[in-house]
C-alpha cells in the first residue's frame, strides 16, 4: 500500500516494490517490468510517475530500457526469455536461420509480405519492421516495385560468415 502522505516519493515507493519482486524471483533477469500503463493501472498513479519508477530502477541497476519495446530487468545486454522477445525480431530470426541454413539463398527472394502475415499471424507492419532490422543488419536488400531479397553472404554480419 502506498504512503502518498508520507516523506518518501510514491515513485521510490513502487521502484521499491518492484525491486521486492525481483529479488522475490517475481521477476528473473531479462524479463519486462510492469510497463507505464501497467503501473498506473496497478498503483493508481499517474504516467510521469510511472516514468520515473522505470528511472529510479535504472539508476538503482537494478533494470534497463529498450526504446520502444520496454524496461527489463538485468544490465543492458541481459538476453530476455524467448517469449519476450519483440515478434518483430522472431521474425528476422527465423528468417536469419533460414537465411544461414542455405534454405533462402543469396539474390533470391524472402517469402512475400503476405506469406510471413499469414505464417506468423501478424500485421503488414510488423512484417516491414522484420524486413527493416534484417535490412539494417545486412540479411536483405529490397529493390523498389521487385520485393526483398537475400544479400550477397559477403553483406552478412561480421560473426556469422
Amino acid at each position: 500500500m502506498l504512503d502518498r502522505e508520507g516523506p518518501v516519493p510514491v515513485y521510490k515507493q513502487v521502484a521499491e516494490m518492484i525491486r521486492a519482486r525481483i529479488e522475490a524471483g517475481d521477476l528473473g533477469l531479462g524479463e519486462a517490468v510492469p510497463s507505464e500503463t501497467e503501473l498506473e493501472v496497478e498503483y493508481g498513479i499517474a504516467r510521469t510517475t510511472a516514468r520515473r519508477v522505470a528511472r529510479e530502477l535504472r539508476e538503482q541497476g537494478l533494470a534497463y530500457t529498450v526504446q520502444g519495446e520496454g524496461t527489463f530487468v538485468g544490465e543492458p545486454g541481459t538476453p530476455r526469455p524467448e517469449d519476450q522477445i519483440p515478434v518483430y525480431q522472431q521474425i528476422a530470426a527465423d528468417i536469419r536461420r533460414q537465411i544461414q541454413a542455405g534454405e533462402l539463398r543469396p539474390n533470391r527472394r524472402v517469402p512475400s509480405e503476405k506469406e510471413l502475415m499469414q505464417k506468423h499471424g501478424v500485421a503488414k507492419a510488423t512484417v516491414r519492421q522484420a524486413m527493416a532490422f534484417l535490412r539494417d543488419r545486412g540479411w536483405v536488400f529490397t529493390v523498389s516495385y521487385r520485393g526483398t531479397y537475400v544479400s550477397p553472404a559477403e553483406n552478412w554480419p561480421e560473426a556469422t560468415k
